[in-house]
């Protein structure tokens, strides 16, 4: 039995889109039903409906509360009867009582090597402090930002001649590969939660998810 999956975001949706992609594969554990954003005008909401998937615009700016709006999230995903969140881009803050109702449930993916260069912009915090390798992190969500237990990592080398968008072009590559990958170990329950560490259960091949830029500049 696939899990039932509920993408949110809040942009053009480019990690939901790969997930949607990789959902169409027969053996693929997961199924794409539902993608919800905060903003009316994403333009991720328009390509999902055009590909038949049900959407849900909740318009955040609508509620008193970010409690009553994560409510009527709430109430979106357990009408579709969601089994597992997927964050792709989602702005928003979330109310502890929601991260706690979907505790275990809920993941995102976050465009750095966490524990490392939380919040906004990360790609220019990874240039201001001159690492040399970058990438991104798909953790299960917990009450405080990019903080979460992780699930899987890629890495992605910095280049002498990167610019924020060059860097954070290189990173989305590596976290289209690395999303269905995460979803997939969580889907079949070989990602498990023990305390405040994720247990993988079988051996997983990362090596492939470890990119070098080829003579284009890209992984």
């Amino acid at each position: 039995m696939k899990k039932r999956v509920a993408v949110l975001i809040s942009g053009r949706g480019s990690n939901m889109r790969v997930l949607v992609e990789a959902a169409k594969a027969a053996d693929y554990p997961a199924e794409i039903v539902l993608v919800v954003s905060n903003r009316l005008d994403a333009a991720g909401l328009a390509w999902a409906r055009e590909g038949g998937i049900p959407t849900a615009a909740i318009d955040h700016k609508a509620f008193a509360s970010r409690e009553a709006f994560d409510t009527a999230i709430d109430a979106a995903l357990r009408a579709a009867r969601v089994d597992l969140v997927a964050l792709a881009g989602f702005m928003r803050l979330q109310s502890a009582g929601f991260v706690e109702a979907w505790a275990g449930r809920q993941i995102n993916i976050h465009p750095s090597l966490l524990p490392l260069f939380k919040g906004l912009h990360p790609a220019r915090q990874a240039l201001q402090a001159g690492v040399r390798i970058s990438g991104c992190t798909v953790h299960f969500v917990s009450r405080d930002m990019d903080a979460g237990p992780i699930i899987a990592q890629a890495a992605v080398p910095v280049l002498p001649s990167d610019t924020e968008d060059t860097l954070a072009a290189r990173i989305l590559i590596a976290e289209h590969r690395l999303y269905p990958l995460a979803l997939q170990l969580v889907a079949t329950g070989r990602a498990r939660l023990d305390g405040h560490l994720v247990r993988i259960e079988a051996p997983v091949n990362q090596a492939q998810l470890v990119c070098s830029p080829d003579t284009a500049g890209a992984c």
